[in-house]
């Protein structure tokens, strides 16, 4: 079976993140808060234009893993 990668998309309502989604593939894994320690490391560590950093990547997955 092939694994699907897990990505992070902002949320934004007048030019402010009001929440974070992860997602694999299509499917919706959660919400994070933007205003998190998770969320705030999420938010310094990617820009639109970036592609994934491998450092910040294994940051957040070590903290799903709790």
């Amino acid at each position: 079976m092939e694994e699907t990668e897990t990505t992070f998309h902002a949320v934004e309502k007048d030019g402010v993140v009001t929440a974070i989604w992860e997602m694999s593939g299509r499917k919706h894994l959660r919400t994070i808060d933007p205003r998190s320690d998770e969320g705030r490391q999420i938010l310094h560590a990617y820009t639109a234009d970036d592609e994934v950093p491998e450092q910040a990547s294994s940051q957040v997955a070590g903290q799903n893993e709790n």
